[in-house]
């Protein structure tokens, strides 16, 4: 912080209050020493007295939320009133102190103000990400190993043409995974069909999928073009692909082997050109095994097998995510994006997401509707077992140290001594969650230490 007081006793004294207290201060005695203090990269506060030779603190607290408005500034003074006061809060004051006041008054408005102004940096560093981000990171948003695992994995295969089948539990993203898989394939340009193979009744399955000529049925009254047929060029998406009745996966199996599909009242066999994905949220081998699922439909379909982790094996995901869809919301819903407070960010990290992405999206919403004060409020509870404590605050700690290494764009130096842990104790940790520090470097200069190998 930078605290500003020409009374020299005075500023020595509350210097090392401050100081006592853990603040780093950088103290001088008149407005414009301090202007020459803070550049357009300052992250901490300022405290200003009023009274100033040249400039006041009033003066400088204008200028400087000019050009910073979400800068807090805290006023004291021993020579205020109520009107003062209140014009300051009125042009941006973040407090406003009258002399003479207990030390602990200065130290909890300093404390915070400065929480506050670490949050909003980091609420900015993810929006600033978020911005940055391109292409297939800009859909499936996150850091850790196994998304990172996943992105490779869809460029690697897009534009082979492969079927591919996506496995994930309820809420991963699959559909989100088959349509960067489009995206980014030569068949980019000719349409997404997407089929939810459990949605469809078994006696409209066959019209639905493979089409039907007019009088092929009571009620048939014109051709109608099934959704295989409407994927030619394209992607077809088969959501929940277990669920699909046997009877007709041994006709999906005979299309997709010949590349022709036969509309039913018809028997001329008209050529397709799609690719596949198929999405499971069990695995299709075992309820093959069981029979309860074509084996050579799956061997068909798994030419490449992508594997969508949950939630609760990336949380150190979560605050990225979760800030994309408040920001998501916000548009959606035409409201300002809340911050988000660091103890509902906890209980969001502690939290084990049995609805994976989808659930917390949802809390996303609610926090910009008003209506999630805490993670308690949203329906969460999960009949598995809670995970340990010590699993928990593993997790937590990773989030918090990569929180930290975004804030300060990859500076190991930095970010230790932000969180006050000594420099072994950080790389420790580091290590400990095999956390990679080159992904974290956002802009040069970052500073390199010679242990982070």
């Amino acid at each position: 912080m930078v605290f500003v007081e020409d009374d020299a006793s005075v500023r020595e004294s509350l210097t090392e209050t401050l100081e006592l207290a853990g603040f780093q201060v950088c103290a001088v005695e008149s407005a414009e020493r301090a202007l020459r203090q803070i550049d357009g990269d300052f992250k901490g506060i300022v405290i200003t007295d009023v009274r100033l030779p040249g400039m006041d603190g009033l003066a400088l607290m204008r200028k400087l939320t000019h050009t910073d408005p979400d800068l807090p500034v805290v006023l004291i003074t021993g020579h205020g009133d109520v009107p003062m006061a209140v014009q300051a809060m009125r042009e941006g004051a973040y407090d406003f102190i009258e002399k003479p006041f207990p030390p602990q008054r200065l130290i909890e408005s300093a404390r915070r103000a400065i929480e506050k102004r670490a949050l909003r940096i980091e609420v900015d560093a993810l929006r600033q990400q978020l911005a940055d981000q391109r292409g297939v990171e800009s859909v499936l948003i996150g850091n850790s190993p196994a998304i990172r695992t996943v992105r490779r994995q869809i460029l690697a295969v897009a534009d082979s043409g492969a079927d591919i089948l996506v496995v994930g539990e309820t809420g991963t993203g699959k559909e989100l995974v088959a349509r960067c898989l489009h995206d980014h394939s030569r068949r980019s340009h000719a349409n997404f069909v997407a089929i939810n193979c459990g949605g469809i009744p078994e006696t409209l399955f066959e019209s639905e999928i493979f089409g039907h000529e007019a009088g092929a049925f009571t009620g048939a009254a014109k051709r109608r073009v099934g959704k295989i047929e409407h994927a030619s060029g394209g992607t077809l998406f088969l959501d929940e692909i277990e669920s699909m009745p046997l009877t007709y996966q041994v006709k999906l199996l005979r299309t997709l082997q010949d590349r022709k599909v036969e509309r039913l009242g018809s028997n001329d066999a008209v050529k397709v050109d799609f690719r596949v994905v198929a999405a499971a949220k069990t695995d299709l081998r075992q309820l093959s095994d069981q029979g309860k699922f074509r084996s050579d439909l799956y061997y068909r379909l798994s030419v490449a097998l992508v594997h969508l982790p949950p939630l609760r094996e990336r949380k150190e995901d979560i605050p990225l995510l979760f800030e994309n869809f408040v920001l998501q919301a916000a548009l959606r819903y035409g409201r300002d994006a809340p911050a988000i407070p660091q103890d509902q960010l906890r209980q969001l990290m502690a939290h084990d997401w049995p609805g994976n992405v989808r659930e917390l999206r949802n809390a996303a919403d609610r926090l910009v509707l008003g209506l999630l004060r805490s993670v308690d409020d949203a329906p969460l509870a999960s009949d598995e077992a809670p995970q340990a404590l010590a699993l928990q605050m593993d997790m937590i700690e990773k989030a918090l140290l990569e929180q930290a290494l975004r804030q300060f764009d990859g500076r190991p130096k930095q970010v230790y001594e932000a969180l006050d842990i000594a420099k072994k104790t950080f790389y420790d940790k580091v290590r400990k969650h095999a956390i990679d520090l080159s992904q974290f470097r956002c802009r040069q200069g970052a500073d390199a230490d010679p242990e982070e190998g």
